[in-house]
């Protein structure tokens, strides 16, 4: 603690303060002495490298801390810290497994292999394309929007407008509980019904396993944002004559859409990368299959995984492409999901 006395003789109590540009030094300080360890212990794994530096920048922002601000400063220092290494421990893996796929994806990405087939192309072999495969994930997942989405909507806005008692319970148990379940459980379900009435793989049975895995995540994303819907908006409706369900219909869910669209973009991206039921129940096409209601049908999940057990260079090539494809459909929808989102949100004047 420092004391200064200015011009007209009152003091001023001013605590010391480390400088702005401390955290950067110690974090350069924290990776050199890392590195150092590494090298002279003979870890060879960068990962390993980059957990010593956390520790040591956390246990160096504490040391110093404590010693110039004092101890009270020094732990509100470390939980930035911890919040700062959490964060670079989540994104430096996500980074990775970009950066990764991009670089060994763009070797056979082209328009050619966007717009064709594997054909009679053996795995083995160079050439061929995921044509097949990006029409059967397009029809597959938006067959199972167009049966998950409105059945999770309407399911949320009866357990938030009109679910009262036992069954609302029920419902929101059995939700909990299909939030949870492994995918390949909903294909499983879905081969039983297709092993009763003797049904050859086709890419409809497929978009039904999907449905069923979008359905709790549509529920749960549209039942929370209904419930920030403020009351006041339902009960000026109902004063004015309104009926509930138009209200619902004129209020409510104009007022939640941006938040609710969001919610189903991002169920369409959990099921996308789906392997299991599409392995399961569609059964993987190398020609191209438009009709997903007779016969197999190829998807992208199903198209990598098949690549990769080839086990050729080629069809390693074609699986990192065709996974950089997948990932580039989910960016495009969680960008289409945001500007929805920012689109249909509710104007606030100041």
């Amino acid at each position: 603690m420092s004391t200064a006395v200015n011009g007209t003789g009152v003091s001023n109590l001013r605590a010391a303060s480390l400088p702005k540009w401390t955290p950067w030094a110690i974090a350069a300080a924290s990776v050199a002495i890392a590195v150092a360890i590494g090298l002279g212990t003979g870890l060879h794994s960068r990962v390993q490298w980059g957990l010593i530096a956390a520790l040591l920048f956390i246990l160096g922002t504490y040391t110093v801390a404590a010693r110039v601000e004092g101890r009270r400063q020094a732990k509100d220092r470390i939980a930035t810290s911890l919040v700062w290494v959490a964060f670079l421990l989540a994104v430096v893996p996500l980074v990775s497994l970009v950066w990764v796929t991009v670089s060994r994806g763009v070797k056979v990405l082209s328009p050619y292999f966007l717009s064709h087939s594997m054909g009679v192309v053996a795995d083995s072999e160079p050439g061929g394309g995921i044509y097949h495969a990006i029409l059967g994930s397009l029809e597959q997942v938006g067959l199972a929007t167009l049966i998950g989405a409105p059945i999770g909507v309407l399911t949320a806005i009866y357990l938030v407008e009109y679910g009262r008692g036992r069954l609302a319970q029920a419902v929101t148990f059995f939700v909990d509980v299909m939030t949870g379940i492994p995918s390949i459980v909903a294909g499983l379900f879905i081969l039983s019904l297709m092993l009763i009435f003797q049904l050859q793989p086709f890419g409809f049975a497929g978009s039904l396993a999907l449905a069923i895995l979008m359905m709790p995540v549509v529920v749960r994303s549209t039942e929370e944002m209904l419930k920030l819907v403020p009351n006041e908006l339902r009960e000026a409706s109902l004063a004015l004559g309104v009926p509930k369900w138009r209200t619902i219909l004129k209020v409510v869910l104009p007022t939640s859409l941006g938040g609710i669209a969001t919610g189903v973009m991002l169920a369409v991206a959990r099921i996308a990368g789906e392997t299991a039921p599409v392995l399961l129940l569609v059964f993987g096409n190398s020609f191209i299959n438009a009709n997903p209601f007779e016969g197999a049908q190829a998807s992208l999940p199903l198209y990598i995984y098949q690549q990769y057990a080839a086990g050729a260079d080629a069809a390693y090539d074609r699986a990192w492409a065709a996974s950089l494809t997948l990932i580039a459909f989910v960016m495009i929808l969680n960008l289409v999901a945001r500007g929805v989102a920012r689109w249909k949100a509710p104007q606030t004047g100041r």
